[in-house]
């Protein structure tokens, strides 16, 4: 099985006919999403509640871990100690959990964050703490996928049934990996795609440096070429998902709509769509 989704539900004007409305609006069109502003701040109770009753049964999310979770902040500045900080962050998605709507937390590493026995450590831990949610890895350092250490990478990750995050990316020095296409999770694998803009990649400065980093937009070539990859994964695991997060020129909808088509693919049990867009 193949599924599509996208980076958050608020950007996609393309998707919108009620902005009052924007999440029932997005389940009309994808069966998940990613969240990403569980990587700022552990989401509320109201707002978890909230998220749940807007969407259908099947609507499943991908939350982004918590910055400290992944070391882009240190956890002592908010918690009592590292696994407090992960129980928090469960207890907060307590509900998800419960109603099945969890695909995947996706903990997505910072450049610094290198191969080395310490790292593994952390990953160790992370897992005990995790349980056995699923959880997906995305690296930002290429020391994890160099030739030596790549083999020991991707079997670490299926030896603690976590799911490699294959990933598109520009290939920056510092702060990108290649991407390897290895699926190491029987039940699920996960192609994210950040865009090809090179320059925006590179450049992590200035006000708006987030915004030019996913400012780009797929071409059809450059989809297609994707669908030999995502086919090979299918084959190892059970599900494919592939996030488009590519949204800063408001490209992502539009792209993910369009790989569909060259998939030939249908998603059931959608919300109520309003108005097609796509056709």
């Amino acid at each position: 099985m193949i599924t599509i989704g996208l980076t958050g539900w608020s950007d996609h004007e393309l998707l919108m006919t009620n902005k009052a409305h924007k999440l029932e609006e997005y389940a009309s069109h994808f069966p998940f999403v990613e969240l990403d502003t569980s990587f700022y701040a552990i989401p509320s109770e109201k707002n978890i509640l909230s998220w749940l009753d807007k969407t259908p049964k099947n609507f499943q999310f991908i939350p982004k871990a918590f910055q400290a979770m992944t070391q882009h902040k240190e956890w002592i500045d908010f918690f009592p100690s590292q696994q407090a900080m992960f129980q928090t962050y469960l207890v907060a998605f307590g509900p998800m959990i419960e109603a099945n709507k969890i695909k995947a937390f996706l903990f997505q590493f910072p450049p610094f964050f290198h191969y080395t026995k310490e790292h593994l450590v952390d990953l160790k831990n992370m897992r005990t703490w995790m349980g056995n949610l699923p959880v997906a890895i995305e690296f930002r350092h290429s020391s994890w996928f160099t030739k030596e250490n790549s083999p020991h990478t991707l079997a670490f990750l299926a030896e603690h049934q976590f799911i490699h995050a294959v990933i598109d990316q520009p290939q920056t020095p510092g702060n990108s990996i290649p991407l390897v296409a290895a699926a190491t999770n029987k039940k699920l694998s996960l192609l994210r795609l950040h865009g090809r803009n090179y320059e925006g990649w590179l450049n992590s400065s200035g006000p708006n440096w987030r915004e030019k980093r996913t400012l780009h937009d797929y071409s059809e070539k450059e989809l297609t070429l994707f669908i030999p990859i995502i086919q090979s994964l299918e084959t190892k695991s059970e599900e494919v998902i592939i996030i488009f997060n590519n949204n800063s020129g408001g490209h992502a909808a539009r792209n993910a709509k369009h790989l569909q088509k060259l998939l030939r693919l249908t998603f059931d049990q959608l919300g109520p769509q309003q108005l097609s867009l796509f056709d």
